[in-house]
């Protein structure tokens, strides 16, 4: 199996698995190779499998992570993905395997990743984490779950901060929290602003572009969270047309 490591040398040349390619007037791939620039400094490892597919891991040290937890000493898994005709062969238990010996190598103290009591979107399989030894360590309303495996006994248990655990904010108006983790969220929350101003909603949208603002975050899932008169919704990056549901559910 021929796996590449994706860094600031190869970054122009490499596809990045969540986005093949992009139209002409869109901003995805060049909104996501732009975030990971910013992140390798930060000690992002993005590795995926030598094919034009989704199947890629994506970790980074805790400390600099975009999440709102506290996990001192832990590597922090962002994304990991493997899909359509690529499942089934091996590759997540090898890119899984690949990041817990860098881990090892870097002196981690564990892995810690983002799940759900329920699978969400855009979010690893809870099962599959569980299978392979994560334990829940911490929880955030509605559904998130921190997840970790530890390297050894007695080291300090991750957490999610206080800010993101309640499920809710104090804003009435339909809020976006979104970075650009994602290729795809800058286009959709552009075609949501539009939506809503033709709809006359009051609307939020706040960008997490730093560590900081990501460590402050009312959710745990900063690359992409809905709120609806103060409540988390979806994590899903939403169409113009699954907006509208959301909007007409709530009587927006």
């Amino acid at each position: 199996m021929d796996f590449i490591k994706v860094d600031i040398s190869n970054i122009e040349q490499e596809h990045i698995c969540c986005a093949m390619t992009e139209k002409k007037g869109e901003v995805t791939v060049s909104s996501k190779k732009a975030w990971l620039r910013k992140r390798f400094d930060d000690g992002l490892v993005f590795l995926k499998l030598n094919v034009r597919g989704k199947v890629f891991i994506e970790y980074m040290p805790a400390e600099t992570c975009f999440a709102p937890i506290t996990a001192p000493g832990y590597m922090y898994i962002n994304c990991f993905w493997v899909s359509g005709k690529f499942k089934g062969n091996g590759y997540a238990n090898v890119l899984l395997r690949a990041c817990i010996e860098d881990a090892k190598s870097k002196g981690k103290k564990g892995l810690v990743v983002l799940g759900s009591k329920k699978k969400l979107h855009f979010l690893t399989d809870p099962s599959y984490l569980k299978y392979k030894g994560f334990k829940v360590c911490s929880l955030a309303n509605p559904n998130f779950e921190l997840l970790y495996l530890p390297f050894g006994n007695d080291f300090e248990i991750p957490r999610f901060n206080k800010c993101a655990l309640d499920g809710t904010i104090d804003n009435e108006d339909v809020v976006i929290y979104y970075s650009n983790g994602c290729p795809h969220t800058e286009k959709y929350v552009e075609l949501s602003r539009k939506l809503l101003e033709e709809r006359h909603v009051s609307y939020t949208i706040e960008k997490i572009d730093t560590v900081e603002a990501a460590k402050n975050s009312p959710t745990p899932f900063t690359i992409y969270s809905l709120f609806i008169k103060g409540q988390f919704v979806t994590t899903e990056v939403l169409t113009e047309k699954k907006l509208s549901q959301y909007l007409d559910r709530s009587g927006l």
